[in-house]
């Protein structure tokens, strides 16, 4: 049992972009990486042998509002905690179900306390304090787990703004106490990142990256972004928490986001994404590859017989045509969401790797600017 480490290997001598590892006690993750998003302990459409081998992800997500609610905490501890129980045995990443409670609007009550919400399965009325989504995350059994905040939306007023955030600094002096109190429970360690919010008010952003450096916890992570913000101010306020972060841990911009969103922030300073994109994107037909997007439904593709992209390590990828992709999904067979998932994983995977080696390279900003007008392209 030892805390989460983090070894920052190289630094691009063109940009802020950075390669480390991060050593959990499940295993090694190495950076910048992407984790895929398996909310209810299951990354929609896809098993977890294809994510070892096909896909080549080394860490994913579980949420605790969804797990919470089903299966439970008292099943997820009779198993023996979420990797046992979905047969994961590398990394996960718990979000803390903040998102998720504050997404529930009309549903949901705020106070010093915590979040009084109405479940969208049955419609059971719930509080979520800080001390109990570290209880719960504590049963669930994340190698990292993510402190209680609210998420403001955008727009949002500066007042309002404020004393959300010196809400959510209060809720992570309490995670923390709660933490320091209860013991890890399946015989590893478990790592608390706290998180920075602040709307899109720079003092605010700046305060809050301050208050989360000086816990000086193994990891940090920046909230509140990717939420209806124009790109350009998305960068411009990940880079400002980066800048004030500690070099030496890393740095995970939650719910982000397009390929090029994390090309443009790994050059900011970041390490760790996550996104649902590239599954439920695959999910509607659209393919992220190396050549462009692709809108698998349009009939263009109907008689192209080429693999669905050359041009990653996939077997999926390089096994089936555009042209029977096609057909499985006009003919709405199971099948099509499931390759379409694992190709568009997998495609975040390498996207992420080959960018490892551009930074190593010191070719990152190069690459990454040829590179992000193809990703962006309509095929």
């Amino acid at each position: 049992m030892a805390a989460l480490a983090f070894n920052l290997q190289h630094t691009d001598t063109q940009s802020k972009a950075r390669v480390g590892t991060i050593t959990t006690d499940h295993g090694i993750i190495n950076t910048p990486i992407f984790m895929p998003v398996g909310t209810v302990g299951s990354v929609k459409a896809v098993t977890q042998a294809q994510l070892k081998e096909e896909i080549q992800a080394q860490i994913i997500l579980g949420n605790t509002y969804h797990l919470y609610l089903r299966p439970g905490t008292e099943v997820l501890e009779a198993a023996g905690g979420l990797h046992k129980f979905n047969g994961w045995d590398r990394p996960i990443l718990t979000d803390s179900g903040g998102y998720q409670v504050f997404s529930l609007a009309a549903n949901r009550k705020i106070n010093e306390e915590g979040v009084l919400f109405q479940s969208h399965i049955d419609g059971s009325r719930h509080l979520f304090t800080p001390e109990k989504v570290m209880d719960i995350q504590r049963s669930i059994g994340g190698d990292i787990i993510m402190a209680f905040d609210e998420c403001p939306p955008y727009p949002s007023e500066y007042i309002y703004a404020k004393k959300s955030m010196e809400l959510t600094h209060r809720w992570l002096d309490r995670c923390f106490k709660r933490l320091g109190e209860t013991p890890d429970k399946y015989g590893y360690t478990q790592n608390l990142f706290p998180i920075i919010q602040g709307s899109t008010y720079k003092d605010l952003r700046t305060a809050s990256a301050e208050y989360v450096a000086s816990q000086q916890s193994t990891g940090n992570a920046i909230g509140g972004l990717s939420v209806g913000e124009p790109e350009q101010m998305m960068y411009e306020f990940a880079e400002l928490c980066c800048d004030i972060l500690p070099v030496e841990k890393p740095r995970y911009l939650m719910g982000v986001g397009t390929p090029w969103n994390i090309l443009e922030n790994i050059a900011i300073g970041v390490d760790m994404f996550d996104c649902v994109m590239p599954t439920r994107n695959g999910r509607n037909g659209m393919l992220f590859t190396s050549k462009g997007i692709i809108n698998i439904r349009n009939k263009k593709w109907a008689t192209d017989f080429s693999c669905i992209d050359d041009g990653i390590p996939c077997p999926t990828s390089q096994y089936y045509s555009k042209g029977y992709l096609r057909h499985l999904f006009v003919a709405n067979e199971i099948l099509a969401l499931q390759i379409a998932s694992i190709h568009n994983l997998a495609f975040y995977l390498w996207l992420v790797t080959e960018a490892r080696a551009q930074i190593l390279d010191n070719n990152f900003v190069s690459w990454k600017n040829d590179i992000i007008p193809v990703l962006k392209q309509r095929l």
